[in-house]
């Protein structure tokens, strides 16, 4: 095994041993679209066309993932985002 395909591998090994969490959000019949954009842009750091889009999937899906990411940073935007009224968790 070449010098390059070791490190390629335990590279490779590196990344799978870092968790990765999603927050999702869920659909409800209380928050206006106006209100979950604006959330998603604040907690997300969502684009207003990213978070758009995010609001329509889980209108129509009743849910979508809406931010990758560490545990501990996404923690934080969750409890923003349920502080704010929205359905939401880490999973």
């Amino acid at each position: 095994m070449s010098t390059k395909e070791k490190v390629s591998e335990e590279l490779l090994l590196d990344e799978e041993t870092i968790k990765q969490n999603e927050i999702v959000l869920f659909n409800d019949d209380v928050n206006t679209f106006d209100h979950v954009i604006e959330t998603l842009i604040m907690a997300c750091d969502h684009t207003p066309e990213q978070a758009e889009q995010c609001s329509l999937i889980v209108h129509y899906n009743g849910k979508c993932t809406v931010k990758t990411g560490e545990y501990n940073d996404l923690k934080p935007r969750c409890s923003k985002l349920l502080n704010a009224g929205l359905s939401a968790e880490i999973v």
